[in-house]
């Protein structure tokens, strides 16, 4: 058992100390911090930017000054300047840069302004649009005034209906989420998922790696000799998932105690953290675990049948496919949960972490069913750390290029020589 502490020691305390590790920490947390302070950061390059002046000429001397309004209210950093001279004359002033553009205004046969906006900066259409949409209702208000119906007629048209969505109680006694309990399950389901594939893709080829680099140097040999070969494989997954965790911890707690500073409660609701029940963190927490555990032992045994580092990436894709095809099977699932297909895949134990999870946060399923897909993993863990065993007993004795599923057979049979 020390030996077992030793090289889960040596695997994390190595990878801690290297610079990656550091600089990809940091990364992290400079995004945390950036993405905290987004607003800011915004204001501040907003503050530096002149505001766009768009020049108008109001042939109908009426519309200028309910345009300018409207504008103003909508973004400050446009502003409408009225111009007396030609067309010509102000396209000239476009080129110069002294105008983003100009808007031409007139009557049309029924006596409503249409426009006409001409610019340099055909790419920019934000400014366009909203002129457009400005001008559309200064239209919409003078055709109802000459056709005499009053404006808080037109408001009332106009105005987005009341439609609200009511839970009602099903057969078993259980209520349906609500609309706000869904889109706040959605966030914390979306971190879940994201974070979950992440890891699973980088720390779990660093387990590859690891073992691909030590058996190239010929280190494998000296660790065998001296401490068993499944004691070296569960205390590199183990060692790598005490990393992750270190590395993702830091993140949270700095992510979040930005968010507690600035009392950023419509982040923290938006992310799904504000109502969600504590049972959901719960399975948050088991099923990342797990995930993370049948993944990490799936590319830890195959990590074992290679000896070069060029060939990890070739041993890796078919558990990077699963990977893959898992979350996109959950992210199908954001927004159908209760689709059959994801009822299904949520059973099957390489989507489960994601689908079941999926299914945990956006719906009130029975007790039994997460339980079920719990124990279902957790004797396909058992199965494969089994297998993964054996096969990486003998792997780790594999030299020479890996290139098929016939490796494993002769993994195995190094296996029962030992």
């Amino acid at each position: 058992m020390n030996k077992f502490w030793i090289v889960l020691g040596h695997s994390y305390w190595t990878r801690f100390k290297s610079k990656s590790f550091i600089i990809t920490t940091a990364i992290f947390l400079l995004f945390v911090i950036g993405m905290a302070n987004i607003q800011s950061i915004v204001e501040l390059f907003d503050q530096e930017d002149e505001a766009d002046v768009v020049a108008v000429i109001d042939d109908t001397d009426t519309v200028f000054d309910s345009l300018a309004e409207s504008v103003k209210q909508l973004d400050n950093n446009v502003t409408l300047e009225a111009y007396d001279g030609s067309l010509s004359e102000v396209e000239e002033l476009v080129r110069s840069g002294e105008y983003v553009g100009v808007l031409e205004i007139a009557y049309n046969q029924e006596n409503l302004p249409v426009g006409s906006y001409h610019t340099d900066q055909l790419a920019n259409t934000s400014i366009s649009t909203m002129l457009e949409n400005q001008l559309q209702q200064i239209k919409v208000a003078m055709a109802t005034n000459q056709a005499g119906v009053e404006q808080s007629v037109i408001q009332s048209i106009y105005a987005p209906v009341s439609f609200d969505t009511v839970a009602i109680e099903k057969e078993d006694g259980t209520t349906a989420k609500t609309e706000e309990e869904l889109n706040s399950a959605r966030g914390l389901v979306y971190i879940m998922l994201f974070l979950l594939y992440i890891t699973v893709i980088v720390y779990g080829n660093m387990i590859a790696v690891d073992i691909a680099n030590e058996k190239s140097s010929r280190v494998m040999e000296i660790l065998i000799s001296s401490s068993p070969p499944v004691s070296q494989m569960f205390a590199k997954i183990i060692g790598i998932a005490l990393l992750g965790l270190t590395q993702i911890g830091l993140t949270f707690i700095v992510g979040f105690s930005l968010m507690q500073q600035k009392q950023d409660n419509e982040i923290l609701t938006a992310l799904g953290f504000a109502d969600t029940p504590i049972s959901t963190f719960v399975y948050a927490i088991i099923f990342f675990l797990l995930g993370y555990l049948l993944y990490a032992t799936l590319m830890a045994m195959l990590g074992s049948l290679v000896s070069r580092m060029e060939d990890v990436q070739q041993m890796m894709t078919p558990i990077m496919f699963l990977i893959i095809i898992a979350f996109m099977i959950s992210i199908f699932g954001l927004n159908n949960p209760d689709n059959s297909f994801i009822a299904i895949t949520s059973y099957i134990p390489f989507f489960t972490p994601m689908v079941m999870f999926l299914r945990v946060g956006m719906l009130d399923i029975p007790f039994w069913q997460p339980i079920l897909s719990i124990l279902i993993m957790v004797v396909t863990i058992t199965i494969l750390a089994i297998i993964g065993a054996r096969v990486y007993r003998g792997g780790v004795l594999m030299y020479g290029r890996a290139s098929s599923i016939k490796d494993f057979k002769k993994a195995l049979q190094l296996s029962k020589k030992e």
